[in-house]
């Protein structure tokens, strides 16, 4: 879907049945330190809003988003956590390392989600400039981390209505 000048980060309240018992990962690449940080705070900030208390939210950072597959893996079976937000920023640049990156990542985290069952969702900015990811991360285009808190709470709300 094309979001040329559009704010998708306007989501209401998501509330469903144990939405407090939840225990919610975060994982964030250091990487891009400036986006992914306003990526991260925007999940945190949605999952607070729709009441998922704090203590249940674990976060950690990896140093590149090539990290996040393994990361959300392991806090899986360490944290037994009921998904994991995985967000990073992967800015194209004159290499082809770029489309590895972003490919592996992607591959990853689909890979972490069908083999434990669980939502892991891809709150990566495949961006061809910073402007782009600048504006995706908390600008005109809102904050994709909003989007990947949003996603994860509809996710494991759909969960619980296929029980």
């Amino acid at each position: 879907m094309a979001t040329a000048e559009q704010n998708l980060s306007d989501h209401g309240i998501i509330e469903f049945k144990g939405l407090k018992n939840l225990r919610i990962g975060i994982v964030w690449a250091d990487w891009n330190f400036e986006i992914t940080n306003n990526l991260k705070n925007g999940a945190l900030d949605f999952l607070k809003y729709c009441n998922v208390p704090e203590s249940n939210i674990f976060t950690y950072k990896v140093p590149g988003s090539f990290e996040l597959p393994l990361a959300a893996q392991w806090l899986i079976e360490k944290h037994d956590v009921d998904g994991v937000i995985c967000v990073g920023s992967v800015i194209k640049g004159e290499t082809d390392h770029f489309h590895y990156v972003c490919s592996a990542v992607s591959q990853g985290i689909k890979d972490v989600s069908l083999k434990t069952g669980k939502p892991v969702i891809f709150g990566v900015l495949t961006d061809n400039i910073k402007q782009q990811a600048l504006d995706r991360s908390g600008g005109k285009h809102g904050n994709k981390g909003i989007e990947a808190a949003a996603t994860l709470l509809n996710m494991l709300k759909l969960e619980q209505e296929l029980n």
